[in-house]
């Protein structure tokens, strides 16, 4: 055999080849009809218990929902909402009070929940300049926030229509005639913190022009921490989104009445938007949510169901 038969002989041995010529040794397994039923069972066994766990620690979490744009617009101005919210001398101050429900085990996170408003909307998800809010007006790329972008001919930081809309209703908390106080701090991720908002980065004619969109920032205070903000500039994929205001650290008693002071501030009148107030616990799986549990029991019970199936058929038709 000649060295060029021999190098050939190497070349049709290596493992390259035999893979490429789909040659390599391989498990082949038969699917019997135990096999498969076994198959069925034991995922229908494993994913009906784990789906009843979360079951359960979704209906541990307590949640308070209490809608509030309607009722705190003064019966007068319920014809023309848009000309009550824009209207800066008719008071915006508002309260509400609603009873819990179940013991609520602190901390007890506050969101505001908004239904019909699409920040997923492509130009206002664009309108925005992450070279600005991280090293300020030195960055001279803030083409894409427009039409928020200078303001008498000098820049807006943060520039944008997402920060130029930001929320800006606020919220008192009473019980038994006591204030409870509202942690604020730690509200947005600790990476957008650091790492998307310059440190050394503050408001500048920011809501200064003729049309003012949502709330105002502290041009004292850095857009590191301007938490409302960021949590803002957050943007949701969903047109019904919930973002974290607060937390109430002491714990809420069954049939404690709550009462809310607060400011009905943002316009969501022009576009038919909700404005909705929430308080909710936690579980070891976080908040209330239902959909991962009875996803993991569906799949289980029909994995069952296929097995008990199969299994009558296989018998019917060794009958046969």
């Amino acid at each position: 055999m000649t060295d060029t038969d021999r190098g050939t002989q190497r070349d049709r041995n290596s493992a390259f080849y035999l893979f490429t010529q789909q040659n390599l040794p391989a498990c082949k397994p038969v699917l019997t009809p135990e096999w498969v039923f076994m198959t069925f069972l034991f995922i229908g066994f494993i994913f009906i218990p784990v789906g009843l766990v979360t079951l359960r620690a979704s209906h541990s979490v307590v949640e308070i929902v209490e809608r509030y744009d309607i009722g705190c617009v003064p019966e007068p101005f319920r014809i023309n909402k848009v000309s009550y919210i824009q209207d800066d001398s008719i008071p915006k101050n508002c309260s509400l009070s609603f009873k819990v429900p179940k013991y609520m085990k602190a901390p007890i996170y506050i969101y505001y929940q908004l239904d019909n408003y699409y920040q997923n909307h492509r130009r206002y998800v664009k309108s925005r300049s992450d070279k600005q809010l991280l090293h300020g007006q030195n960055q001279h790329g803030i083409s894409s926030c427009q039409p928020v972008e200078v303001n008498n001919d000098r820049p807006i930081i943060p520039c944008g229509l997402i920060a130029w809309s930001l929320f800006n209703d606020t919220f008192t908390f009473i019980r038994n005639r006591a204030e409870l106080k509202v942690n604020r701090k730690n509200i947005a991720w600790k990476s957008d913190r650091e790492h998307k908002f310059g440190k050394n980065v503050y408001p500048f004619n920011f809501q200064n022009g003729t049309l003012i969109g949502g709330g105002k920032l502290n041009p004292r205070i850095p857009l590191s921490d301007q938490e409302d903000l960021i949590v803002w500039m957050r943007t949701s994929a969903l047109p019904s989104f919930r973002k974290l205001y607060g937390r109430i650290e002491k714990d809420l008693d069954v049939d404690d009445v709550v009462v809310v002071h607060l400011m009905n501030n943002y316009n969501t009148y022009s576009f038919g938007g909700k404005k909705k107030l929430v308080l909710s616990t936690t579980s070891w799986l976080g908040g209330k949510n239902d959909f991962l549990g009875l996803a993991y029991v569906f799949i289980g019970s029909s994995s069952v169901t296929i097995a008990v199936v199969f299994t009558l058929l296989h018998l019917l038709s060794h009958r046969h």
